[in-house]
């Protein structure tokens, strides 16, 4: 077990919530962008949102963030109001939908903020540091990543790696994604919350690292942007693509004993009534579930 540095308690706002109206303010999950692969604004997408991949999870007045896809950038805006800020940010790889809102990062810009980083070395043997300056490098953008006048702190993950966050726990483990990916375990105060995108299940059985990560977990954030008959659509299959659908994230769920389950990392073609009918669908095999919405904010309970 790794020991991580200490973190500082910041006051919590922005406790506006979509879907419940209650929440328990020690352990909450708030969804800043719920998209996989491209960002997707427009009349169709209103409703579920259109930025890519970004959670924010409050703890007991700890602040961590799983990925910095375009949700980053709308979650580095509400934070301009609770500065200085001290954070945690875990990446699970470094495709664009999950680090392209991170130089869009105000709160990155500015002198007296914190960031812990997280992530795995990547197979080329490319830290998240790397890659995160490599994207901020021209011609891709204007400015580099050494104009961050806050304190950034990079440190490599491995899977299976266990660390400690003062009383949170974090376990990671691998995903079956090409150039391959990390989920997340947080566990605190009894309570525990999974991450697992992006992820595509095995054909013939359970992925059991992901098993392993999700048993017993109070809320399970899974990768399911495709349903089973887009997934094995024969004019179009999505077979190897690194994404699973909802269909196995509920034989996941039932599998690992998961309270709560979360459908995230939606396809940038599925509109808002699209998703409507899969949340339908959804809750008719497995009640307690729920499909993630930009800016929904839900308790750990």
């Amino acid at each position: 077990m790794s020991e991580l540095d200490p973190l500082t308690s910041n006051p919590q706002a922005n406790q506006a919530t979509v879907g419940e109206a209650t929440h328990s303010p020690d352990f909450i999950v708030h969804f800043w962008g719920v998209r996989g692969s491209i960002p997707a604004p427009g009349a169709e997408t209103v409703r579920y949102g259109g930025n890519t991949s970004c959670v924010e999870m409050r703890i007991g007045g700890k602040r961590l963030i799983f990925d910095g896809g375009t949700g980053l950038r709308v979650l580095g805006k509400s934070l301009l109001k609770q500065m200085p800020v001290e954070a945690y940010m875990f990446f699970t790889h470094s495709h664009w939908d999950h680090i392209q809102g991170f130089p869009f990062f105000v709160p990155a810009f500015i002198k007296g903020n914190c960031f812990h980083i997280y992530g795995a070395i990547a197979p080329n043997g490319a830290t998240m540091k790397q890659r995160l300056s490599d994207q901020m490098l021209h011609p891709n953008f204007p400015v580099p990543i050494q104009v961050m006048q806050s304190d950034l702190k990079f440190y490599d993950l491995f899977p299976g790696d266990v660390m400690q966050l003062d009383d949170i726990t974090i376990e990671t483990g691998s995903l079956n994604h090409p150039n391959t990916a990390m989920g997340y375990r947080i566990t605190w105060n009894g309570r525990t919350v999974v991450y697992a995108t992006d992820t595509e299940h095995y054909p013939d059985r359970l992925d059991e690292n992901l098993l392993h990560l999700a048993r017993d977990a109070n809320m399970l954030i899974y990768d399911a942007c495709y349903t089973d008959e887009e997934y094995h659509d024969p004019k179009a299959p999505k077979i190897g693509w690194g994404h699973s659908t909802w269909q196995e994230a509920i034989k996941l769920a039932k599998a690992a004993n998961v309270n709560k389950t979360v459908i995230f990392h939606h396809d940038p073609n599925h509109t808002d009534d699209f998703l409507d009918d899969v949340e339908a669908q959804v809750q008719s095999v497995f009640p307690n579930s729920v499909l993630a919405r930009e800016g929904m904010i839900l308790p750990v309970v």
